[in-house]
C-alpha cells in the first residue's frame, strides 16, 4: 500500500531537502538520519511506518541522499519521485545488514537522528555507525514551524472539514445516549466530511468535561449537561484539524455556567487578538491566562494555551509560559484555553490559527458561544 497521499509537489520537496541539509550544515552536523513518520513525510512526501526492519532516509551534508528501505516495503514508497528528488534508494533483504548501508553513505562523525526513531534502530545505528548522535528535532522544527502556501491551504481544508462536523452536533448529542455512542457517530462524520480518519474524539459530558484529555466513556448524557467536544484528524494531504466547542444539552443544570463561560470566551478572544509577528508564544499564553486568573479561575486552567499543528497534531511552536519564541507569519497553532471545575463540569474553546503579516487567520469559524442543543 502506498505511504503517500495526494499529488506530490516535486519542487517543494526538493526545496525542503535542500533546506534541511543546509540547516544541518549550519548546526555543525554531518548528516540527518530520518526514520518513518512526519519528518520523513515532510521531506519526501511519504511517511511510512517504523517496524523491526530499518527504514531510514540518510541526508548527508555535501552528499547524495539515500533512502534505505526493506525490499518487501519498497512498494509502499513507489509514489515517491526519488529520481526527480535526487534520492538514491538502497533496498535490503532479511539476513543483510541495513545499518552498514547507512554507514557507507555517511561522512563525518556528528549525526542527528529523528526524535521519534525507535530505540531498536537508534541504538543499533550508534553501535554500527559510531560517532556522536544528537536529535534532529531542533533542525527540522525550524523548517516545519513555518508553513508554506500549500500547507496553509491544507490546514484551511482541514479546518473547514472539522467545522462541518461541529455544525452537525445536534444530530448525535442528546440525553439518553452514552459518550461512546456519540463519539462513534462523530468519528464516522469526521471521515464523511473529508478526513482520512478520526485521529481523536473527546466527548466529555458533565463531570467528565473537567478532565481535559478525557476520551469517551459509557456515561449516559443527561439533560442539562455541559459537554466538551474536542475532535480532529488528517485530510488527504496529511495536515490535521483540531477544534473544540462546548455544548449544553438543554438549559445548563449548573447555575454558574453562563457567567463562567463568558470568562472563557473573553480569554480565547484575547489570546487570538494578541497574535501577530514578533509577539512571543509566552505572551499569547499570558493573554488568555490573565483573563481567566482575574476572574478567579487561575487554578482551573491547567494546561498550555496551545500547540503547533501540521503533519502532527502536536508540534512546534507551543503556546506556553516560558516559550520566548517570537511568532512569524506561517506559524500555525491552536488557541484553546479551558476552565475545569472537578466533579462538576468543564469548558474549552479551540481554534487553529495561522500567524499572518499583521495578525491571525483562524481556519475554524464555528460560533464561540455556548451552543444549547435541543434536549
Amino acid at each position: 500500500m502506498s505511504t503517500t497521499a495526494g499529488p506530490v509537489d516535486v519542487d517543494a520537496l526538493r526545496a525542503r531537502l535542500d533546506r534541511a541539509t543546509a540547516a544541518a550544515s549550519t548546526a555543525g552536523l554531518d548528516a540527518l538520519l530520518i526514520a518513518p513518520g512526519s519528518d520523513l513525510r515532510y521531506l519526501i512526501g511519504a511517511g511510512g511506518a517504523s517496524f523491526e526492519r530499518l527504514t531510514c532516509l540518510v541526508l548527508p551534508v555535501g552528499g547524495t541522499p539515500l533512502l534505505v528501505v526493506p525490499k518487501l516495503e519498497h512498494p509502499g514508497y513507489a509514489d515517491v519521485p526519488t529520481d526527480a528528488l535526487g534520492v538514491d534508494v538502497a533496498t535490503w533483504v532479511d539476513g543483510e545488514d541495513p545499518y552498514a548501508l547507512v554507514k557507507k553513505a555517511l561522512k563525518g562523525t556528528r549525526h542527528a537522528v529523528s526524535d521519534m526513531m525507535p530505540a531498536l534502530h537508534n541504538l543499533r545505528l550508534k553501535d554500527v555507525v559510531g560517532g556522536e548522535q544528537v536529535l534532529a528535532g531542533p533542525v527540522l522544527r525550524e523548517l516545519r514551524m513555518r508553513k508554506d502556501a500549500a500547507e496553509v491551504a491544507a490546514l484551511r481544508k482541514a479546518g473547514a472539514a472539522i467545522d462541518r462536523v461541529h455544525a452537525r452536533m445536534a444530530e448525535w448529542l442528546r440525553p439518553g445516549r452514552t459518550e461512546r455512542e456519540v463519539g462513534a457517530d462523530i468519528a464516522a462524520a469526521i471521515v464523511a466530511e473529508g478526513h482520512v480518519l478520526a485521529e481523536f474524539v473527546i466527548v466529555g459530558s458533565g463531570p467528565n468535561g473537567a478532565s481535559p484529555h478525557h476520551d469517551v466513556s459509557d456515561r449516559v448524557i443527561e439533560h442539562g449537561d455541559v459537554v466538551v467536544v474536542d475532535i480532529g484528524g488528517p485530510v488527504a494531504e496529511g495536515y490535521n484539524s483540531d477544534s473544540t466547542r462546548t455544548y449544553a444539552v438543554g438549559e445548563p443544570r449548573e447555575p454558574d455556567v453562563w457567567e463562567t463561560y463568558a470568562v472563557l470566551q473573553a480569554a480565547q478572544r484575547a489570546a487570538v487578538e494578541a497574535v501577530r509577528p514578533g509577539v512571543t508564544c509566552a505572551a499569547v499564553d499570558a493573554a488568555a491566562r490573565e483573563v481567566i486568573a482575574a476572574a478567579g479561575f487561575g487554578d482551573r486552567f491547567v494546561h498550555r494555551t496551545g500547540h503547533g499543528i501540521g503533519l502532527d497534531v502536536h508540534e512546534e511552536p507551543y503556546i506556553v509560559d516560558g516559550n520566548d519564541l517570537p511568532l512569524e507569519p506561517g506559524m500555525a497553532f491552536s488557541v484553546e484555553p479551558g476552565i475545569y471545575l472537578p466533579g462538576r463540569w468543564g469548558a474549552r474553546i479551540e481554534d487553529i490559527v495561522i500567524a499572518t503579516a499583521d495578525g491571525a487567520e483562524s481556519v475554524n469559524n464555528r460560533p464561540h458561544e455556548l451552543v444549547v442543543l435541543p434536549a
